[in-house]
Formats: C-alpha cells, structure tokens, sequence
C-alpha cells in the first residue's frame, strides 16, 4: 500500500480550485509536497483561485480542467497519486431539487469513478472524503427548544455534546441522498476492497477564498452582503443553529485523517466546530453588523427543504483517533473572514484559465 507522505506521488484534490481545496493545496504544498488540482471550474471565483495557487505556488502546485464525471478522464490523474482529497461535488441543495440527475451524476457517480480509480490502482493512494450533516437529515426527532435568539435541544447533555456518528442517517433532499450514497460508498470500498478511505461529515466551514453565496458558503455570503449592502434573504425564523470551523482548523483535520487513512480506513467523523463555536443566523447577523457597522437589507422568506433547525457536530470521535481539536474562536474567524472579505471583495475574479489538458501534456497554468 502507498504511503501517506508524498514520497510515491503527487497529492491529488479533485475539486481543488475551491473554497477547501485552496486553503488545503497552499497547505500541502508550502509543507514540500507536489500537488495536482482537477477542478472543472463550475463554480464562480474557482478561476482566481486556481490563479492564486499557481502564482503563489509555481513549483510545487500544477492545475487541471477535468470533471471527476468522466471516469476514463479521472483514471489517469488518480495514477499518478500517493493520496487523494475528494472535494468535487454540487454543493447546493436548491440546485439538486432543480436538476437531480446533475446532483446524482456529480456526487454519487462522480465519487465512484473516483472509488473504482482508486481500486484499480496497484497500490492504492489514501482518500479522504468530504461528507455533508446533510446525511442525517432534517433531524425532526431531536427534540428542542426555541430560545430568543436560537434553536437549543431539549437535553442537556445533547446541547453539550452535539449530534454524533451514531445519529441515524436519514437523507433529506436529492443532495442529501447523492451525498449519502457517495459516503456510504467510500465507506463500504474500504470494507469491501481494503481501500484506505475515510469520511468527514462536515459543518459550517468558513475562512479566506470562500465564494459564499446563498445556497452554500452562508458565512462568506452574509459577511459580503453587509459590506456591499446587497439584500439578503433569511429563509425560517433565523433562529436554525451551526456550530463553524474556521478553514485553518480544518485543514488540520484532512492533513491528520490523509496521515492515518490506513488505520482510520472505513470510518465516518463528524467534523465542525463543536459546540464551543456555535452561532444562530441572527447571531451571526448580529455578529456581522457590530464588525462592519451596518446590516445588509433583509428580506425573508419561508425556510427551505431539509434545512435543520439544530446541528452542531459532536467531534470527540476524531479528537479520541488524532488528538485534533479546533483552535480558532468563531468570534476571531469571523474577523479573519472579514479581514480576507475586505482585501479581496473589490478585485477581479474573471480572471482566463488556461485548461484542457490531459495528463500526457500536464503543465503549470
């Protein structure tokens, strides 16, 4: 089996143009490492990441169009690879609703052509996924409690622990279930195949090169909202719960699981901020408008298909496994995220993207 610590290969972020796959990439690749980014650049400000990455990182980071839907295309990429952080996903629940097929096609047949890469590889690279609390639904059954300003649960113990890995899955939503599947996927090709894969079930993530937008990235997107004065829409009462990790801490998370896939093969962690970091969508308005002066305009709307009034990830599972824990406040994230939000809300996004080529002709763009 492939060791963890480059020496075989490259590191391959399928995905790794976006939000976590930049923070992750410029990581790996100031620690020594050569990095290979596949991204099909779908989502909007992928282009000046990808820019960022390669100006910043020349000679250890190298970027690629490719779309892990094409599963001889992803073959070739997943070769040449020591360990592999699947990222590439459709991330919006309102856009699974529009289109299913789409959502499907990306998340569960995507990650399975990554899965079936991975197994046919003679000796196969570590994988780390990235999961959603989507998987355990819209959790009706937990009983809560409506407080002034949040959503708490009725036990105490709950409210102190937060949701486990033992929750039931109950996948709400066509996201919800392409993003199930995809998990009980990698999860069983470990079981099944010996593959060393691992599971994160994540929360709210935040922290520089987020694209936040309405469907997902909700931190970046209210914070931008405010700055530009742009109308924001809050979908239910804004009392629903998160609890966020800043980006930094979970970029420890992924480096620590990639490190240890052999031992914490076939396992699912529940990965977020815990309850030491937790925030309501009024309370993070609230937040926001004491750091930058201002609300943005409010406009409201009813709340939307599998939202969860209350989730905050119990992460002791993998703190027992890694001795990870998160290190940065939400107040002092939110501060960094604004900081980042400020110096770079006003500058060029369109940035060309030389892409299209094939392995056989990889250059830096």
């Amino acid at each position: 089996m492939a060791t963890n610590d480059g020496s075989n290969g490259y590191t391959l972020v399928t995905g790794g143009a976006g939000f976590i796959g930049t923070n992750l990439v410029r990581r790996l690749a100031e620690s020594g490492r050569d990095v290979v980014v596949l991204d099909n650049f779908s989502r909007a400000g992928v282009e000046r990441n990808a820019q960022w990455l390669t100006s910043r990182l020349p000679k250890r980071v190298r970027v690629f169009r490719g779309d892990v839907r094409d599963a001889q295309g992803i073959a070739p990429w997943v070769r040449g690879a020591a360990s592999v952080f699947h990222f590439a996903a459709q991330v919006a629940v309102t856009t699974s609703l529009t289109d299913p097929c789409a959502d499907f096609e990306t998340n569960a047949r995507g990650t399975l052509n990554v899965l079936e890469a991975i197994r046919r590889h003679p000796s196969p690279p570590s994988l780390v996924f990235t999961s959603t609390n989507k998987v355990y639904g819209a959790l009706p059954h937990v009983p809560l409690v409506k407080r002034a300003t949040r959503y708490e649960p009725a036990d105490p113990s709950l409210a102190r622990s937060g949701i486990g890995e033992d929750q039931r899955l109950e996948f709400h939503s066509p996201y919800g279930c392409s993003k199930g599947a995809a998990d009980q996927y990698v999860l069983d090709y470990a079981r099944s195949f010996d593959l060393p894969s691992v599971v994160f079930r994540m929360s709210c993530i935040y922290g520089p090169h987020q694209c936040g937008n309405e469907d997902q990235g909700w931190l970046a997107h209210f914070v931008l909202s405010a700055l530009e004065q742009s109308p924001l829409t809050l979908y239910g009462d804004g009392l629903q719960v998160r609890d966020a990790l800043y980006v930094d801490d979970l970029v420890d998370a992924l480096v620590a699981a990639s490190a240890r896939a052999p031992e914490l093969a076939g396992r699912a962690f529940n990965i977020g901020g815990g309850p030491s970091n937790t925030t309501s969508l009024v309370e993070a308005l609230d937040r926001i408008s004491g750091l930058v002066g201002r609300l943005p305009p409010l406009e409201r709307e009813a709340e939307r298909v599998g939202d969860q009034k209350y989730y905050v990830s119990n992460t002791r599972l993998f703190e027992r496994a890694t001795g990870w824990a998160p290190k940065v406040r939400f107040a002092d994230g939110l501060e960094r995220l604004l900081e980042w939000l400020r110096e770079n809300q006003t500058k060029d996004s369109e940035h060309a993207f030389v892409g299209n080529r094939s392995a056989a002709d990889a250059v830096n763009v």
